[in-house]
């Protein structure tokens, strides 16, 4: 089959396949893949996607429901999007800690009665995904018959302040909308492209360490004195946490997500073929593999924990085969993103990058 050029989830897998790993060994030690969510301990940082839908698509006649028990077994957080409130209640019958994503339905008062009902069932957060309000022509999109509409600043500020739990938005892609996230108070972010939603998108990875440097250091300046308290309060040390979805198929991916600073990632259809095989139990494996395989990577890293995994450890491949050390910290807020993947497969030379 021929490859279409712009296609994100390609252009994203190429884009991860272009960093690569040093190796450290001495003093290393048997690493901790243990992560902090919203004062809640997990075994791992791989979460699942929000995904919705399975039995629609043939992955499981009950897929949201096994995926949480998976989730649960595994010791990772349950993301669940959009499904019915019959769905969401069986979900978190399972044990498994939640979290609901909302669509970005035209009715506000919709989304907050589903942020609401979500809060109800005791979800450790909620949020929205911004990116599914248009269609691919251009027009106010659809979803199984319901309107959906951009959401503007003033609205995404009472999504959060209409529940009294961390809210996370999902879809972001850029510096300026995670600046326009933390000044309405948000949780935290999900740094995302919808699996190729848009063609020709920015791989999260290109996008994640400028989003990174400049939330740090915008939140820095203004020392969170906003009037969203409540929201601050889920934040970690006060910090909008940043979370990556998208082409997460293996314990590598996680580890070069985390060394360009996300807290965690969201991994889905990695997960879907054990979860149409084994239910609950495959999804639970997979999530295992992949956190074993992240610790693998820990280890030969000299990283004991999730919080020594650093953008220091990672390398650059160029098409002549040179690699390059990682892109240094821009003053005063900018990071520079690793190496692009052009629609061609080529990525920059040693020339067009700054080192």
């Amino acid at each position: 089959m021929e490859k279409k050029p712009g296609d994100s989830n390609r252009i994203t897998r190429e884009y991860f396949d272009s960093i690569l790993l040093e190796m450290r060994h001495i003093g290393a030690v048997l690493p901790n893949t243990s992560m902090e969510f919203f004062g809640q301990q997990f075994a791992t940082p791989v979460m699942t996607a929000a995904l919705s839908h399975l039995a629609q698509f043939g992955y499981h006649k009950d897929g949201m429901v096994e995926l949480a028990k998976g989730a649960a077994v595994a010791g990772a957080v349950m993301w669940a999007g959009m499904g019915s409130e019959d769905e969401l209640e069986r979900i978190v019958a399972t044990g498994a800690s939640t979290v609901k994503i909302c669509k970005p339905e035209a009715d506000n008062d919709v989304v907050i009665r589903k942020l609401r009902h979500a809060e109800s069932l005791g979800c450790i957060a909620v949020g929205i995904d911004l990116d599914h309000a248009f269609n691919s022509k251009g027009e106010y999109d659809e979803i199984e018959g319901m309107p959906m509409r951009p959401k503007s600043f003033e609205e995404l500020r009472g999504f959060v302040q209409a529940v009294n739990l961390p809210f996370i938005v999902k879809g972001v892609l850029s510096v300026r909308d995670a600046l326009l996230c933390m000044d309405a108070g948000v949780a935290g972010i999900v740094v995302s492209h919808h699996h190729g939603i848009m063609d020709y998108a920015a791989p999260p990875l290109m996008v994640l360490p400028e989003i990174v440097a400049t939330v740090a250091t915008t939140q820095n300046k203004k020392g969170f004195a906003r009037d969203v308290s409540k929201a601050d309060a889920g934040r970690r040390n006060g910090k909008m946490q940043i979370y990556v979805d998208c082409g997460i198929d293996n314990g590598y991916d996680v580890f070069k997500c985390l060394a360009l600073g996300a807290d965690a990632v969201c991994a889905g259809r990695s997960l879907l073929p054990a979860l149409s095989e084994k239910g609950g139990d495959g999804a639970a494996e997979t999530i295992r593999s992949i956190t074993q395989e992240l610790a693998g990577a820990m280890a030969r890293t000299a990283s004991a924990r999730l919080e020594d995994i650093s953008a220091d450890l990672l390398r650059l491949l160029c098409s002549n085969q040179q690699i390059l050390p990682p892109a240094k910290i821009l003053p005063p807020t900018k990071i520079l993103p690793p190496t692009g993947v052009l629609p061609s497969a080529r990525v920059l030379s040693s020339a067009e990058i700054w080192v």
